[in-house]
């Protein structure tokens, strides 16, 4: 019998701290109007203290269950997309895995930085055929203000922190399946880009060696182009393949880069704004989580017409994905 993968249920959370653009202000070159008119962010959450990235995802987990009335030994798998993870290793998704105490689940995570989300749910619903995994929750989390040099007002006036996730179900109904058609892409001859967290090797043996990374970067103006170019065409070529019209899509759900980005890509694709899902203006950018909590955030119908998702970052990674809930 055929198995495929369903998703029952979605959830999101953001820090409590909320970041204004008059509180960056006061720490570097910029203003409240120049970051409204060129982002449409107003504010962010930021992560402080002892909350980090796993506690973030934690967070996630445990509202996803609530919601599928489901216990943590009944998760089978549990993939964690981030760019912020707690450390290099152990991946961020065994911390959470031992936070949910979700005893019976295989952890590992994925980087695929604004892409991630939609990169792990295609991970996950080809685990899932398999019929070895029940249940997988699929969350991305990010710490991104952990991560910013706050005097590039470039890059770290976009970036807030937040998690959203999804819970995959397994079913052997066809029509249940939430995974229409997919597009995931990758051009590496861009890395440069954007990058965060570049540790240099070792010029010699020596005491004072320490392991040190650097800030968060990007190159906004070739950020824009790529998002605003290559991104509309592949959404374009993915409904081409899967015969579907924009018309017949019931919501966008794009990564919440910036404002400016979504209402272009909107207009590249000919579709009307409301169509588009937007959260990036409370929220800001939280990289690969701002497609969950979006999806969460605006609640779409359930049975309804077919959810375009389209994440896009480092990598160059880039990847759309047409859902049924």
């Amino acid at each position: 019998m055929t198995t495929f993968a369903k998703l029952t249920a979605t959830a999101s959370y953001v820090p409590g701290r909320i970041v204004t653009n008059d509180e960056l202000a006061a720490v570097m070159p910029t203003t409240d109007d120049w970051i409204v008119s060129h982002t449409g962010i107003h504010t962010r959450h930021y992560a402080f203290d002892d909350e980090n990235t796993s506690d973030l995802a934690t967070k996630v987990g445990i509202k996803l269950l609530k919601k599928a009335a489901l216990t943590a030994d009944e998760i089978d798998l549990i993939i964690v997309t981030t760019i912020t993870p707690d450390a290099l290793t152990p991946a961020t998704a065994s911390v959470v895995q031992g936070k949910l105490n979700a005893k019976n689940a295989v952890a590992f995570d994925v980087s695929a930085a604004c892409a991630g989300f939609v990169f792990g749910l295609s991970i996950a619903d080809k685990m899932m055929r398999s019929g070895q995994f029940r249940h997988a929750l699929v969350i991305s989390a990010e710490v991104n203000s952990k991560m910013m040099d706050f005097t590039d007002r470039t890059s770290a006036v976009f970036f807030g922190d937040g998690a959203g996730g999804a819970l995959l179900s397994q079913t052997q109904v066809e029509n249940e399946e939430f995974l229409i058609a997919e597009k995931l892409q990758t051009d590496g001859t861009r890395a440069q880009t954007i990058h965060s967290g570049r540790i240099v090797p070792l010029t010699e043996v020596a005491s004072t060696n320490y392991p040190t990374t650097d800030a968060f970067f990007q190159d906004g103006r070739a950020v824009f182009e790529f998002a605003t170019t290559t991104v509309p065409e592949q959404i374009k070529q993915l409904l081409a393949d899967a015969k579907y019209a924009p018309a017949e899509l019931q919501m966008v759900v794009c990564h919440q880069a910036n404002l400016r980005i979504i209402e272009t890509i909107c207009t590249k694709l000919g579709m009307p704004f409301d169509k588009f899902a937007h959260t990036v203006e409370r929220f800001g950018n939280m990289s690969s989580a701002g497609i969950p909590v979006t999806l969460d955030q605006e609640t779409p119908i359930t049975g309804g017409q077919p959810i375009l998702l389209s994440g896009f970052g480092a990598g160059l990674n880039y990847g759309s994905m047409l859902i049924r809930m």
